[in-house]
């Protein structure tokens, strides 16, 4: 594993402690009836695009760790919903344009969305909550647009620390041809 490579992961998990720390702290004190953003789904699913499959599901693999550990009463219940994130947004890597904003938050859209489902299917409905509408109407729905509005702030800080450090690998890179 190469320099830029070790600097590149721990980066990118200092990325995730932080936007972890800002969505359980300072995102407390920002909700909107009871509703915050999901500041991981957005770093992972980015990732994800702008990365490839393997760094989307690496990023998404220690978001969900992290939450798991923090929050879940089962070990892997947000580490597969976020690896399964991260990992399908890798494949839009080929369509991804870093100065097209549209992608971006159709992907992180459809994220927030997935993520909103699998919560509602296995922490409401296996245990015969079936109030889905509600649910919809009132959690799924909201965390979905305002987690759309951070996005149009975080997406230009993930976009331009990505930037920075693609840079530095090509600088790196064409030291050693």
């Amino acid at each position: 594993m190469g320099m830029q490579t070790v600097k590149r992961k721990a980066i990118e998990v200092i990325m995730i402690i932080l936007f972890f720390l800002l969505e359980t702290t300072v995102f407390q004190y920002l909700e909107i009836a009871s509703i915050k953003p999901n500041l991981l789904v957005i770093l992972t699913a980015s990732f994800g695009f702008m990365r490839g499959k393997n760094e989307g599901m690496f990023v998404g693999f220690l978001s969900g760790f992290l939450l798991d550990l923090c929050f879940s009463r089962y070990i892997g219940f947000y580490t597969l919903l976020y690896s399964v994130i991260g990992y399908v947004n890798g494949f839009f890597k080929r369509l991804y344009y870093s100065d097209d904003m549209k992608l971006p938050l159709l992907l992180i859209s459809g994220s927030e969305l997935i993520y909103g489902l699998w919560v509602y299917v296995f922490q409401f409905m296996l245990q015969s909550d079936f109030h889905f509408l509600y649910y919809l109407g009132h959690i799924i729905t909201p965390e979905l647009v305002y987690t759309i509005l951070v996005t149009l702030i975080l997406y230009q800080i993930i976009l331009r620390i990505n930037r920075r450090l693609e840079d530095e690998e090509k600088r790196s890179a064409s030291k050693f041809v």
